[in-house]
C-alpha cells in the first residue's frame, strides 16, 4: 500500500508524541514493505538541505506560518494539496485541528483516518476563539473521517460519549530500554540521584505545579527539569521564580541517548500531563523502570495504574516526593512495576494496528453512513482538565 502520514511537524521525531508515532509506525510500515510518504515542517532556520528519506520513509518537506495559531493547519493545507496531485490508497490525518481539510481528502477519493489526539480545546494556551474552533474541529472529524483513532481508552470514551463515534484504539509504545549510565556524568548527575521532569512549559503540564511542589518539600535529591516553552515566555519566567537552588533546568536535550540515560536513571519521574491521550514522555519513563509520581487525571492512572503515585497539587507533589526519598525500597518496587507496564506497549503491535486499518481503509471497509458530529450530551467545562474521579494522592 501507499500510506501519507499528514499533519505533524515530521520526522526524525524531535518534539512530540504524533511525531514519534510517525516515526516508529512509519518505519515499520516501510520495512513490512509498504510505500510511506510523511509531510515534514520545513525548518525555521533553513540550515542544510533537508533529507527526502528517513528508515525506509519518503518524507516530503513543506513550509508552516510562524504563528502558533496558523502553524498546523497552514502546513497541513500545503500537505493536503500535494497529496490530491500525488495521490496514496491511504492518509492518516494527525491532530483533529486538520479537520477542515478532510474533505479536499475525501474528495480527492482518498480514505482517510483522523487521529484526533486528547482534548486540545482545554489547553489554556488557547482563548475563546481557539476553544471554540478545537471543539468544533473534533466535530468535523467525526463527521468526515473515514475512521477515527484513539490512543487512549479515555479518549474513546469521550468520543462515544459525546458523538456515539466508534474509535480504533491504537496507543504508543514503551520501548524497553537499558541505556547504562555514562552519560550522566556530563550533567553532574548520578543514577538514581535526582528527581525527574521531562515536558513541554504549558499550563496543562503543570510543570509549575511541579516545581512549585517540590520546592515545598524536604527534598535532597535535586529536581531535573527537561523541557522548553516555544512560545510562552511568560510561564517559563514563572517556573524558574518557583525554584529554588536545588532545581536544575537543563532546556531542551535532543540527545536521544542522554534522555534516555535521564529516564532509565532518576529516582522518580514527575509527570504533570493533563489533556492529552497516552503519553509518550510517560511511557519512556515506564519502559525505563522509573518510579512515577503522576498528575490525577484518569489517562494517567489507565498509563501508570498500581505502580503510580498520584498528586492533584503542589502540597501533594511535596508530600509524595518526601515520602519516595523515605522509602527507597518502595520506590524500587515502583519502578519494577512500571518497566513490567512498559511491556504492555509494543511499538509493533502499534504498527500491526495502524497497518489492518490502512488495509480497511484501501478496502473501504468502514461505515457508509458516518455519525452525524453532533454533540449528544451537555458541552464539558472549558475552564480546565478532566480530571479523575478518584482523586487523592496515593494509588487507589
Amino acid at each position: 500500500m501507499d500510506i501519507a502520514m499528514v499533519g505533524t511537524r515530521g520526522v526524525p521525531a524531535r518534539y512530540g508524541g504524533f511525531e514519534t508515532a510517525v516515526e516508529e509506525v512509519g518505519r515499520r510500515l516501510a520495512a513490512a514493505g509498504h510505500r510511506v510518504v510523511v509531510y515534514c515542517r520545513t525548518a525555521k532556520d533553513g540550515g542544510t538541505a533537508p533529507p527526502d528519506r528517513y528508515l525506509g520513509m519518503e518524507l516530503v518537506h513543506l513550509p508552516a506560518a510562524r504563528k502558533r495559531s496558523l502553524e498546523t493547519l497552514s502546513h497541513s493545507a500545503l500537505s493536503v494539496a500535494h497529496l490530491i496531485r500525488h495521490r496514496t490508497d491511504a492518509a492518516f490525518v494527525f491532530n483533529a485541528a486538520n479537520a477542515p481539510l478532510l474533505p479536499l481528502i475525501r474528495a480527492a477519493r482518498i480514505p482517510v483516518a483522523t487521529h484526533v489526539d486528547g482534548l486540545e480545546w482545554q489547553r489554556a494556551k488557547w482563548g475563546g476563539a481557539g476553544r471554540r474552533y478545537y471543539r468544533t474541529a473534533e466535530s468535523l472529524a467525526v463527521r468526515w473521517s473515514d475512521a477515527l483513532i484513539a490512543d487512549a481508552v479515555g479518549i474513546a470514551d469521550y468520543y462515544r460519549r459525546e458523538f456515539e463515534a466508534p474509535t480504533s484504539l491504537l496507543t504508543y509504545g514503551a520501548p524497553l530500554i537499558a541505556p547504562g549510565s555514562d552519560r550522566l556524568a556530563e550533567l553532574g548527575l548520578e543514577p538514581g540521584g535526582y528527581h525527574l521532569v521531562v515536558a513541554r512549559f504549558e499550563p496543562e503540564n503543570h510543570v509549575d505545579v511541579v516545581v512549585d511542589g517540590y520546592r515545598r518539600s524536604a527534598a535532597t535529591k535535586p529536581l531535573v527539569v527537561v523541557g522548553s516553552a516555544p512560545y510562552s515566555d511568560e510561564y517559563t519566567a514563572r517556573v524558574h521564580e518557583l525554584a529554588d537552588g536545588r532545581v536544575r533546568f537543563l532546556g531542551g536535550v535532543w540527545d536521544q541517548t542522554q534522555l534516555d540515560q535521564l529516564y532509565g536513571n532518576c529516582f522518580t519521574y514527575l509527570h504533570g500531563h493533563s489533556v492529552g491521550g497516552t503519553n509518550p514522555s510517560l511511557l519512556r519513563a515506564l519502559g525505563g523502570g522509573a518510579a512515577v509520581i503522576a498528575f490525577d487525571v484518569d489517562f494517567n492512572r489507565e498509563v501508570t495504574a498500581e505502580a503510580g503515585r498520584y498528586w492533584s497539587g503542589a502540597g501533594d507533589v511535596a508530600a509524595l516526593v518526601d515520602a519516595a526519598e523515605a522509602d527507597p525500597s518502595g520506590v524500587a518496587r515502583d519502578g519494577a512495576l512500571a518497566r513490567d507496564l512498559a511491556k504492555g506497549y509494543d511499538w509493533d503491535d502499534v504498527a500491526a494496528g495502524y497497518e489492518q486499518l490502512a488495509r480497511r481503509l484501501v478496502a473501504r471497509d468502514v461505515p457508509d453512513r458516518r455519525p452525524s458530529g453532533r454533540r449528544i450530551v451537555a458541552p464539558l467545562a472549558t475552564g480546565g482538565p478532566v480530571t479523575s474521579s478518584a482523586g487523592g494522592t496515593r494509588r487507589s
